[in-house]
């Protein structure tokens, strides 16, 4: 019999805990929302963070604040908030090295498999392969032609092994058959800074940082790495059009949960991050600075990062590219 009676407390406690748990969800938030993001401030990762950080307060009825947590490649706030526990308050902002991690690293210290829930991209920034002002490529059949020509005689700079960049270059290669000499840098400015002084050939460059010195004739766009031709660039063309299909690659940028957050919870930040996106001066923005505002639903948000996860790993295992 006293078996029975704690056995129906325990009954009894649980059946009270389901409204009580469905009420907290239902009043969520209750306290400010942070926003990890995974690189440095003074980034693109950093900079749309905080443009729709505001938006999202708005929409919730409470603070959200910007937490920097960079290093690793990204390793060090993508792990934390894998470890964070999963109520919403903590969420992700990361780019390009989520879709690169797994595959350039052994070992990370979360599962990525498992770890997050996409809610959402930030912005998508198109890549483009440019040559140095006087080099005498002047188009990309030029620039393969020459290269295949002499094997190895081409540099290509890059802001360091396994960067977005570097991954963009190689696959550009790998699609035409030809191969290049990799010069990775400490960062992207350095790199830019030596093919523009006519250092270093070759750079796939970021539209947007790289947009002033384009048209000032300091760096010579051959194409744009996209499905599509860039409205900051109407007269380069993709690369397909130039003759090398599949090989498209952008620098981006998400923002995620971590798993098992509450679908009210998590119906909740999706509807927030949707209004910010939407925001006229927000899209106003991200354009500005060359990048694209991704609209899609929640299944074309998974399915352009799953997709950047293969082509990068793919690239990576068929160039045998690993971590230094």
């Amino acid at each position: 019999m006293a078996f029975r009676i704690k056995f129906s407390a325990l009954a009894v406690a649980a059946l009270c805990a389901v409204p009580l748990m469905a009420s907290a969800q239902q009043n969520w938030p209750t306290k400010p929302v942070t926003i990890v993001v995974a690189y440095p401030a003074g980034g693109a990762a950093d900079m749309l963070a905080r443009l729709v950080a505001p938006k999202m307060a708005a929409v919730l009825g409470q603070s959200v604040v910007i937490e920097n947590r960079g290093g690793a490649a990204g390793q060090i706030g993508a792990g934390y908030v894998a470890q964070a526990r999963p109520d919403g308050y903590t969420i992700l902002v990361d780019g390009g090295g989520y879709a690169i991690n797994p595959t350039l690293f052994p070992k990370l210290p979360y599962d990525p498999a498992k770890a997050f829930t996409p809610l959402g991209i930030l912005g998508v920034f198109p890549l483009v392969l440019t040559v140095s002002p006087n080099y005498s490529a002047k188009t990309t059949a030029e620039l393969v032609q020459t290269a295949r020509s002499a094997p190895d005689s081409v540099s290509y700079a890059s802001p360091g092994t396994g960067s977005t960049q570097h991954l963009a270059t190689e696959q550009f290669l790998q699609q035409a058959k030809v191969k290049m000499v990799h010069i990775p840098y400490k960062g992207g400015s350095p790199a830019m800074a030596d093919v523009m002084g006519g250092h270093v050939p070759v750079y796939v460059a970021n539209i947007g940082s790289s947009l002033t010195n384009m048209k000032a004739n300091k760096l010579r766009p051959l194409a744009v790495m996209a499905a599509r031709r860039s409205d900051l660039l109407p007269d380069v063309p993709t690369l397909a059009e130039a003759g090398v299909p599949n090989a498209e690659a952008y620098e981006w940028n998400g923002m995620f949960m971590p798993a098992g957050v509450p679908p009210a919870v998590a119906a909740k930040l999706s509807e927030a991050l949707k209004v910010a996106l939407d925001a006229p001066d927000v899209k106003e923005r991200i354009t500005s600075v060359g990048g694209e505002p991704f609209t899609g639903s929640n299944a074309e948000v998974k399915k352009f990062i799953d997709l950047q996860t293969q082509r990068m790993g793919k690239v990576m295992r068929d160039g045998n590219i690993k971590a230094e």
